[in-house]
């Protein structure tokens, strides 16, 4: 007799497994695009609504660590998400900030990274890595059963 679990354990997996595959693809279509880009566009150029861009840019960022604040604050399921939204973010930061800075702003540009940017994308790699390893406990055993005294299986 089969469970009534295992059809929704085999669509849940071939669901994963599509997006997985669809996810593959577009990171494969992105390293030949990346290399187009490398070779045709302009090694300087005009950009409009830059201070736009980069202040939504900063702000994204420091929502982005508030609620990872909140997340830790509140001990949330979340943390895992802010944590990594907010690793990703400063990485970009980084990256962004040294390349478009000119040659007299790039040793600015480069202390903030190492003395600040660097460092909190690091911790937050660390809060994302704990809070996973935690999520992984939980589900494994969601009572908390484990360990305890006096309880039997």
């Amino acid at each position: 007799m089969t469970s009534v679990v295992e059809p929704v354990v085999k669509v849940r997996l071939a669901r994963r497994r599509s997006l997985a595959t669809g996810f593959t693809f577009a990171a494969l279509v992105l390293i030949p695009w990346s290399m187009w880009l490398a070779a045709t566009l302009p090694r300087r150029t005009a950009a409009y609504h830059w201070s736009a861009a980069w202040t939504g840019f900063d702000l994204m960022l420091s929502i982005a660590l508030a609620e990872m604040a909140v997340a830790l604050w509140r001990g949330s399921p979340w943390l895992l998400a802010f944590a990594g939204a907010a690793a990703g973010l400063l990485l970009s930061d980084v990256w962004f900030d040294v390349l478009t800075s000119s040659a007299q702003n790039r040793p600015i540009a480069i202390g903030e990274a190492v003395l600040f940017e660097i460092p909190l994308f690091l911790v937050c790699l660390r809060v994302a890595s704990r809070a996973r390893h935690k999520l992984e406990a939980l589900h494994a055993d969601p009572v908390g059963l484990r360990g305890a005294r006096g309880t039997s299986r």
